[in-house]
């Protein structure tokens, strides 16, 4: 444990946390990051669909709305200087019954209204033009052009990354247990031992309520809501071009039919309340409704076979938007109720708690020259590491990951703790095989690096 005092203490470790670390790091405030598993992105940003949202479909003037276009557009900004892939793909939103039909006007009105100028309905031609595959039947669609896609799991370690460049501290295995405010100084308990710091941000996702109440009885009560998702292999990903988006509900965005940067396809979300804050499991009922979900929309995936399933938990609330504010008495920042468009709107969350924090808490100095940490590529659609002159041995033949790959990640600036992590760092076991044939080649290469080797 450091015995630094620091200005900031970031608690949670996923995308949000991670980003909210890396700004106010670079307004040249000493922070550290403290994550409850053995890994960052360890909780509800491990499973999310990976979309970088326009944020056309926010409810207008929200705080939600904010953040997704200032994080879009700051993503936008940085991803080429981080090595961060982004796919311009377009959306569309296709509306299956005569209902959700008379709806699309509604959905062009409040994306204008949310600035999204290009959004368009479109005919029927338009709509099989661009997706030969689709299933017949459909009534009409909404073209949404600046949607895309973007890998999940690097932009955040990016993020973190970065930070720690620029000197940030992170500490995983360190769940914030109790806390005390004294002399404008938090003191925050944790497994691995104490840690100051002048003020608080808590981004702890599924546990943000629970955190809160190390302050002050929360106002608001994490319900984390479930999202299955089927994985395709990549001989499925020609059967589409667009993200299919169905018309939304006031609950939920829908099940989503959409391509990865890892050159696959996915079929989800689902949305289940559930009172379990980790338990992110899938179930055979589920899958099967989401297998003939899917297939409904695209026949095609019926011949090409599933390789994967996953779930992922969001922090909802019982209120529509994010929960965001500042204490400024005890020096504390809530971040909370931030559902899917954390990915994202994480760096717009982050510009927002800056300024929240300057215009209460205290005053910035930001890095002149910032460190800059450009990430390796793990995108389907870009140079990867197999294919320089030098890859050198192949560990995971299903989706080409060099040893050399591996071997750099476990001795990066921020090595995984788990294995968890060292898949989502290298896309190693998560092919075809899931690791049948490659797994225990990759537990032996990770054998005694890992602070939780089981997982």
């Amino acid at each position: 444990m450091s015995q630094k005092v620091y200005d900031v203490a970031v608690i949670g470790g996923g995308v949000v946390g991670c980003a909210v670390l890396r700004a106010f790091t670079l307004a040249g405030l000493k922070c550290v990051l403290l994550e409850r598993g053995a890994d960052i992105l360890s909780g509800a940003s491990k499973g999310n669909s990976a979309i970088l949202h326009t944020g056309f479909d926010a409810p207008p003037g929200s705080l939600e709305h904010k953040c997704v276009q200032e994080g879009c557009k700051e993503y936008l900004e940085i991803h080429e200087r981080l090595n961060l892939p982004l796919v311009r793909s377009s959306a569309l939103v296709v509306a299956w019954t005569e209902e959700q039909f008379r709806s699309l006007p509604d959905i062009v009105e409040k994306a204008h209204k949310n600035g999204v100028a290009d959004v368009t309905q479109i005919a029927l031609e338009d709509l099989y033009g661009r997706e030969t595959n689709l299933s017949a039947g459909a009534k009409g669609a909404v073209l949404v052009p600046g949607e895309s896609y973007i890998d999940p799991w690097s932009a955040p370690l990016a993020y973190a990354h970065q930070a720690l460049a620029n000197g940030a501290d992170i500490f995983a295995l360190s769940e914030v247990q109790r806390g005390e405010f004294d002399a404008g100084h938090w003191k925050l308990m944790t497994p691995g031992g104490l840690f100051k710091a002048g003020v608080v941000i808590n981004c702890a996702g599924n546990f943000g309520d629970i955190v809160e109440a190390i302050n002050r009885p929360s106002a608001f009560r994490i319900t984390p809501r479930k999202g299955q998702f089927l994985v395709y292999d990549k001989p499925a990903a020609d059967l589409l071009q667009c993200i299919i988006l169905p018309v939304p509900t006031k609950r939920t965005k829908g099940v989503v039919v959409f391509r990865t940067v890892f050159g696959k396809v996915v079929v989800g979300p689902t949305a289940e309340d559930q009172e379990d804050r980790e338990l992110a499991d899938v179930t055979e009922k589920m899958l099967r409704d989401l297998k003939a979900k899917g297939e409904s929309i695209i026949p095609g995936l019926a011949s090409h076979e599933i390789i994967a399933t996953y779930a992922g938990l969001r922090p909802a609330t019982q209120f529509d938007d994010y929960q965001i504010d500042a204490d400024r008495d005890r020096h504390w920042i809530t971040v909370a109720g931030i559902r899917s468009t954390g990915l994202t709107a994480s760096l717009g969350i982050a510009k927002h708690v800056l300024a929240l924090y300057e215009e209460k808490l205290g005053r910035l100095n930001p890095i002149d020259e910032p460190v800059w940490t450009p990430v390796p590529n793990l995108a389907e659609h870009r140079p990867r590491a197999y294919q320089k002159p030098d890859a050198g041995e192949l560990v995971c033949l299903c989706e080409m990951v060099t040893r050399k790959e591996m071997e750099d990640a476990l001795s990066s600036l921020l090595p995984p703790g788990d294995m968890g992590g060292l898949k989502r760092r290298t896309r190693c076991t998560m092919g075809r095989c899931q690791g049948y044939y490659c797994g225990h080649k990759v537990a032996q290469l990770a054998q005694g690096r890992l602070k939780e080797p089981s997982q």
